[in-house]
């Protein structure tokens, strides 16, 4: 009888553990539940408020539960200067390596201008700037996607890409 509660016990305690593990996070793409619940309604760029446009929002969840989420905004009350670069948001919890640079956590605007994929500061000052691809070969350009690839994504606005991997 002894014997039988320790087996029971350990079989309670792998199963727990099992339990424990399989709940740990794993990096994918956000759902559009989940970004409902992380994109803002509303960002701060260049001193002012747009409104963001959740048809328009991707993102993405690390194996250790930090986000990153990209938003197209609405720049119509902007200068046309900074509508020139600013296309949307960027906000994201880890540090990440865009087209080959890195960039810190935090939030940003971005664009796919002149040939380049533009991360700005809230005060729309360059944060990075790296070389966009084009795809095209796509079928259906979207406003703004993410497609996994291999450990990071491909960040598509239309037919343009920049590769985006969590570090």
């Amino acid at each position: 009888m002894k014997n039988f509660r320790l087996a029971a016990l350990g079989a309670f305690v792998t199963v727990l553990l099992t339990s424990g593990l399989a709940q740990k996070a794993a990096q994918h793409l956000l759902s559009s539940q989940e970004l409902k619940s992380v994109v803002p309604t509303e960002f701060f760029f260049r001193g002012q408020k747009a409104p963001t446009q959740l048809r328009n929002s991707t993102g993405f969840q690390t194996a250790d539960g930090k986000v990153t989420v990209g938003a197209l905004v609405d720049t119509s009350g902007y200068s046309t200067a900074v509508q020139q670069k600013y296309q949307g948001l960027l906000i994201t919890e880890s540090k990440l390596n865009i087209g080959g640079s890195e960039l810190a956590p935090g939030e940003y605007g971005f664009g796919f201008a002149d040939d380049k994929f533009v991360v700005m500061n809230v005060a729309n000052e360059d944060a990075l700037s790296v070389p966009y691809q084009t795809d095209a070969s796509l079928k259906r350009p979207v406003p703004l996607k993410l497609v996994e690839d291999g450990a990071g994504y491909k960040l598509y606005a239309g037919r343009k890409w920049v590769a985006v991997k969590p570090e």
